[in-house]
């Protein structure tokens, strides 16, 4: 399903389904009609795609038929084009007494050209063991400012070590001193996304993200991949960062949650 006609007219936009459905205790459900594709990884929203080539009555009609097959799972929530992941909450939550919220509305971003920014002091490095402490820092500033959640350092110097390790962390390093992260965090057969892209407060402003996201882009391109990655549509700069080295829009992803 994954590779037909209709699911990669919107591949960018749900590219996530590919990671998803990679694990092995995921849900992943489909119609007979291979119109549909419902995937969940544990404690994380189901991701929801509907086909194009069906008409909207069609539909909402589907997403009725696939909310009552569902109606006994617990899910945090819904994540899928605006459209259809507010048919698919309404008539989840309609059936159950609940009610639904946005939580946060993703851009879904892809690279077929990059455009490097010029005179940006410093360069490329991927991530080493060394690096362990900074990266652990790096994630838990990246959660504050992401999702607010304050967390220590410490808390994530496990996942710093696997994902120094992994060989797809890469730093810039301005003056031998690393100033901001990203990480190439999966690989699909067309496409690699991009995420957990930090910059400390401290060194903010000066074309640090753009050089590294940049110059992971080229880097992918080479591959023969497409660089894509989510935004939040609240963060106008991290959005206008991604467009100026050469991010087109590919469409919106709605994160509802249940109450």
């Amino acid at each position: 399903m994954l590779q037909s006609g209709a699911f990669m007219q919107e591949e960018v936009r749900y590219n996530l389904i590919h990671r998803i459905t990679e694990y092995p205790e995921a849900i992943r459900l489909t119609t007979a009609d291979r119109k549909l594709i419902f995937t969940q990884s544990q404690g994380h929203n189901p991701w929801l795609w509907v086909s194009g080539e069906l008409h909207e009555g069609q539909q909402t009609e589907l997403l009725q038929q696939l909310a009552e097959w569902v109606r006994t799972y617990e899910f945090p929530g819904i994540s899928a084009r605006p459209e259809t992941a507010r048919a698919f909450a309404e008539a989840f939550c309609g059936g159950r007494g609940k009610r639904y919220h946005m939580h946060m509305m993703l851009e879904a971003y892809q690279c077929q050209k990059v455009r490097k920014p010029a005179g940006v002091r410093g360069g490329l490095e991927q991530a080493e063991d060394r690096h362990v402490p900074v990266i652990a820092g790096f994630l838990a500033g990246f959660m504050k400012d992401a999702f607010g959640e304050r967390l220590r350092a410490e808390d994530f110097l496990t996942i710093a070590e696997e994902n120094a390790a992994s060989g797809n962390l890469y730093l810039w390093m301005a003056d031998h001193t690393p100033v901001s992260m990203a990480k190439i965090t999966h690989r699909s057969a067309r496409h690699a996304r991009i995420n957990d892209v930090y910059t400390p407060s401290g060194h903010r402003k000066q074309g640090y993200a753009s050089a590294l996201v940049a110059a992971l882009c080229g880097r992918l391109l080479d591959e023969g991949l497409t660089p894509v990655l989510y935004a939040d549509g609240k963060n106008p700069d991290s959005n206008k960062v991604y467009q100026s080295i050469g991010f087109q829009h590919a469409g919106q992803i709605a994160d509802l949650k249940f109450d």
